[in-house]
């Protein structure tokens, strides 16, 4: 059964294109400057058929190991215990810094006073699909990095200060949410992007063509 192009749904298109991309990419088939515009068309793109042109010229993956090796990098990390307690981030006069691969407990308490923290879940490991960030802050800066593929609620009450909100929150029902909530006073609460998923995938290919240099290809 043959379904018309635009009936396809825009995301499986818009994967099977970049996976096309990567591969072309990775094998040398073209430059870097030809991948991120191609890839910045495929993405700013609102048709399929605009999505397929970027890659008419070039072959399809002979194989899955792209697809799949995308799927492993991009997709959130769930740790397999349950969650843990509430965590608790005081920063009085001083500041606190959580990143890297760290394990998200179901709450999150952030306490500053005439101080600063960075939350940081873009490499973190998921222990539930629903996190509530709770900021009390005040005379303070607080910073939240989220990773794309995360959806945000953002439900701050500010009293003389200001919340900013940089992530969007499209992605699906099957990624976790995490919704900041809490009351910033005279302070800054700022909610944003780290990488984005353009520069993931810049990276990924990079990856991909190392990789393949490597096995001779």
């Amino acid at each position: 059964m043959n379904v018309p192009l635009e009936d396809r749904p825009a995301e499986q298109v818009k994967e099977e294109v970049i996976d096309t991309l990567i591969h072309n990419f990775s094998v040398g088939v073209i430059s870097n400057e030809a991948f991120e515009r191609r890839l910045d068309a495929v993405m700013n793109a609102t048709t399929n058929q605009a999505r397929i042109d970027q890659a008419k010229d070039l072959t399809p993956p002979p194989d899955n190991t792209i697809k799949d090796q995308k799927a492993k990098q991009f997709s959130v990390n769930y740790a397999h215990d349950t969650a843990e307690a509430p965590d608790k981030l005081i920063n009085i006069l001083g500041s606190t810094d959580r990143s890297g691969m760290w394990k998200v407990p179901k709450v999150i308490n952030v306490y500053t006073f005439l101080g600063s923290s960075t939350l940081d879940f873009t490499d973190a490991r998921f222990t539930t699909p629903n996190v509530t960030v709770r900021v009390y802050s005040f005379l303070g800066s607080d910073t939240v990095y989220v990773p794309e593929e995360v959806n945000i609620i953002s439900k701050a009450f500010c009293i003389l200060g200001s919340t900013e909100n940089k992530a969007p929150s499209i992605s699906s029902n099957q990624s976790p949410t995490v919704t900041i909530e809490g009351y910033v006073v005279l302070s800054d609460l700022s909610i944003k992007i780290k990488t984005t998923i353009k520069e993931k995938f810049v990276a990924f290919a990079n990856q991909m063509k190392a990789m393949f240099n490597e096995n001779g290809y």
